[in-house]
């Protein structure tokens, strides 16, 4: 388990991010028109996997804004944004903000996602969401850099991220 912080109070989450060189897991997620996206649906494509509590907080709606920025800019890349907000606000969000470099994906149904990468908070308010942090996932899915985010009200370190492509 991480042990992470919200506002400067412990929080825990269920595991630990994938380690970097293994084979990242499958998922199945909901994107924003209903469809079922699963990671052999960006096979031969590195993948940056920006992971957030809620895209209606400033910090997560920061964090896609900027990914959808640098997003546009990258070869062969998918940054896919993972939350648990439902598709809906997901793809209202989208819409109100013109992003559209970026792929929306919601862990909504299961929460399998959050468990399978050691990702969801297990104590505090945000019990049952995820916590921030960065997967990247190389063209043959392995993972080659993650970042857990110890204060959640914090940013991913964008250049980090970026730099390990």
């Amino acid at each position: 388990m991480a042990s992470i912080t919200l506002k400067g109070n412990p929080i825990n989450t269920i595991g630990t991010l994938p380690e970097i060189g293994t084979t990242a897991t499958n998922f199945s997620l909901v994107a924003t028109d209903l469809s079922v996206k699963n990671l052999n649906d960006f096979n031969g494509s590195r993948l940056i996997l920006n992971i957030f509590p809620s895209v209606d907080t400033g910090t997560c709606a920061t964090s896609v804004r900027e990914f959808n920025k640098k997003a546009a800019d990258l070869e062969n890349t998918k940054v896919l944004c993972i939350s648990r907000d439902l598709p809906f606000a997901q793809g209202r969000f989208c819409g109100a903000e013109g992003i559209e470099n970026v792929v929306m994906l919601s862990d909504f149904a299961t929460g399998q996602f959050g468990k399978d990468y050691g990702l969801e908070i297990t104590s505090g308010p945000l019990t049952g969401l995820h916590s921030r942090c960065i997967v990247i996932i190389d063209e043959k899915g392995n993972v080659t850099y993650t970042e857990q985010v110890n204060e959640t009200v914090d940013e991913p370190n964008y250049e980090a991220a970026l730099k390990a492509l």
